[in-house]
């Protein structure tokens, strides 16, 4: 499809998607958000690609949602895309992006832009970023995902301390919370994003599927359940050419060159 409001770039075994409304401070309309959710649909889907790197164009990521554009949904009581398509915010646990994304940020990063930052899976931020979730100064709460993800990240106080207030968090306080696991300059967070979703797809991507779906199993369903599949997830790996690369790449002191298969 023809992307307006993203860019949309393959590098080797990775999908760049980057907000592309610069002139509007990334702002997001419907639009925005569904070519987005698309880019995700083709990250999932597609087997060449093993990571995705989130990022946006400009000074800012985000200054969040064009309100007026979006009253109608909220409004409807209902946030519905096209049928097939994956939300980036994973509001569907069991309609997740199978792969994992690294999400770097740098100005503001308002609203849907904190909550997607929740939604990923390894963030950088620049020392210049500006976090804040301002639904409560707008006289609505945040509805993709903030107030289930931001505690179980910085604890319930540090959580309540910005949720509640709409408050600014900087680049540096996300980064001492955990929030955030890289601070760079800005203008360095994108190289920074790159360099760790290289360092993935290097990895075996069976592997790393299976790794990144164990993790939110325990994180949705509890450790109980993860812990049950552990074995019987290992079993279909343990039988694919990944499995007898990794062990030959052991066995002759070499790096790995994984097929995804």
């Amino acid at each position: 499809m023809e992307y307006t409001r993203i860019t949309v770039e393959t590098r080797g075994h990775l999908l760049l998607m980057g907000l592309n409304r610069p002139h509007k401070r990334n702002a997001f309309d419907l639009e925005m958000y569904e070519e987005l959710a698309r880019a995700y649909t083709h990250l999932h889907n597609d087997p060449e690609l093993r990571c995705g790197v989130l990022f946006a164009h400009g000074e800012h990521f985000t200054s969040g949602l064009e309100l007026d554009k979006w009253a109608g949904v909220f409004t409807s009581g209902k946030w519905e895309l096209p049928s097939g398509l994956i939300h980036p915010l994973g509001l569907d646990e069991d309609n997740r992006c199978k792969k994992p994304v690294v999400m770097a940020i740098r100005g503001r990063c308002y609203t849907i832009g904190f909550e997607l930052l929740l939604a990923q899976d390894v963030r950088i931020a620049a020392t210049d970023a500006r976090i804040a979730l301002l639904e409560v100064k707008r006289g609505i709460y945040p509805v993709g995902g903030g107030t289930v993800r931001l505690f179980e990240e910085i604890g319930w106080g540090n959580a309540m301390r910005y949720l509640l207030t709409g408050d600014e968090m900087s680049g540096e306080e996300a980064y001492r919370l955990g929030l955030v696991q890289e601070l760079t300059e800005p203008g360095k967070e994108l190289e920074k994003a790159i360099e760790i979703a290289e360092r993935i797809a290097k990895a075996a991507p069976l592997g790393v599927m299976a790794a990144l779906r164990s993790a939110r199993i325990s994180r949705i369903d509890g450790a109980r359940a993860s812990l049950s599949k552990l074995m019987q997830d290992l079993l279909p790996i343990m039988q694919s050419e990944d499995a007898r690369e990794g062990l030959m790449s052991f066995l002759e002191r070499r790096e790995a060159n994984f097929k995804g298969k």
